[in-house]
Order: C-alpha cells, then structure tokens, then sequence
C-alpha cells in the first residue's frame, strides 16, 4: 500500500526539519510532502533540506486547505497527516499510526498524546477529536467534499466523518510525544488570539456543517 506523508506548516522552521526526517526515515512511508501555508520565515527550506517535497503556497489559506494541496499533489492509498511542530517523534510513532490502516483493520487512527508535557496530554484527553496526528485510507479523504474549506476545523470534519458513517477508528497513544503550544512560538498574547481564532474556525466549520 503506497503511504503518503502530508505535513501542512506555518512558519515552522525550528521544528519541522526533524519532523521530515523521523518520517522519511520509516520504510512505510514513500513520500514525504511538506505544504508550506503562506509561511514567511524558513520552514519551506528546512523542509526542503530534511528531503521532503515542498509546495508553498503564497497566501495562508488554512490547514484544512493545506492538507487537501498536499492530498491532491501525491496518489496514494492511504496518507499520514502529523503536525509540524510535534517534539519528540520517533519512528515507532510512525508505525503506531499506519500499522492498523495498513492492515485493513480501521480506516482511521487518531493519535494521542501521554506522558509528553501535561498540558498537551490534557488537551487530548478533553478534545481528543481535535489531534492532528492521523492516518486515513484514500477511501475516507475521497468521501469528504469539505475538507479545503474547513480550515482548522479539519480533524472535526474527519472525525464527524468516520463517526457519523460509522467506520472504525482507533486511538492510539503516542507516548512521550508533545508539540510546541502556541503560546510559546508566537509569545503569550498573540498565542492566546491564535489559539481563540482557532477555536473559532472550529466552531464555524461545527455550525457549517449542522445546517449541511
């Protein structure tokens, strides 16, 4: 089964070289796209660097929007989505996500942090559907027409997806793994605006999607 890695990424330059090459690194993973958002520091070419391919888009137009580019850009059967800011990943992590859809037993794994840091631990336990570690069979993406426009609401649109269509997912815990919080990479105040706009965008795509 050909597995393609899709990593969308807004000015994530201190993270996402290591990010690359833990995946490339995985004999389960063919290719590794990193999809540049409208990133204005150097992520495209520490992406670049690491050995991934790199789109960059000019203008941001939201993670949703991002993973759909790197989707479209690469056939494949089933695809990884991680985040670029993830700290601690390893290989073994890679493999925890794809074994179970490589095998045919689910067609989605959530990914979920434990025993990283204890706020991120404790934002998966209360909003576990909000992870952006997953990977999904080509089948799942395919029925999902929404996907561009959901921004950051995409992990919502996935996991409404597979629930509502009742398909099997299974969470997994990703053990020791933890992603730098907003906060810290923009600085306290515009952390928290980032964050809230975030939330927004969910909500947004949560009501779109109840009058659909």
């Amino acid at each position: 089964m050909r597995v393609v890695a899709v990593i969308p990424a807004l000015n994530e330059e201190e993270t996402v070289g290591r990010v690359v090459e833990v995946v490339r690194a995985s004999r389960l993973v063919e290719e590794v796209i990193v999809v540049s958002d409208g990133s204005t520091d150097g992520t495209a070419g520490v992406a670049r660097s690491a050995g991934a391919r790199v789109i960059e888009l000019p203008v941001n137009v939201g993670k949703g929007g991002a993973m759909r580019v790197g989707v479209d850009s690469a056939p494949a059967e089933a695809y990884l989505f991680l985040d670029a800011d993830l700290v601690g990943l390893t290989e073994h992590h890679v493999q925890k996500l794809l074994n179970p859809v490589l095998v045919g037993e689910v067609s989605m794994t959530l990914g979920l942090f434990g025993g990283g840091r204890l706020l991120t631990d404790l934002a998966h336990r209360l909003a576990p559907f909000l992870s952006g570690q997953r990977a999904v069979t080509t089948e799942v993406l395919r029925r999902i027409s929404d996907l561009e426009v959901s921004r950051f609401g995409v992990e919502v649109a996935l996991s409404r997806y597979v629930r509502t269509s009742r398909l099997p997912v299974r969470h997994v815990t990703l053990r020791d793994l933890s992603h730098r919080m907003k906060e810290e990479k923009l600085g306290f105040w515009r952390g928290v605006k980032a964050r809230a706009r975030m939330y927004l965008e969910i909500a947004y795509y949560l009501q779109r999607a109840g009058r659909g």
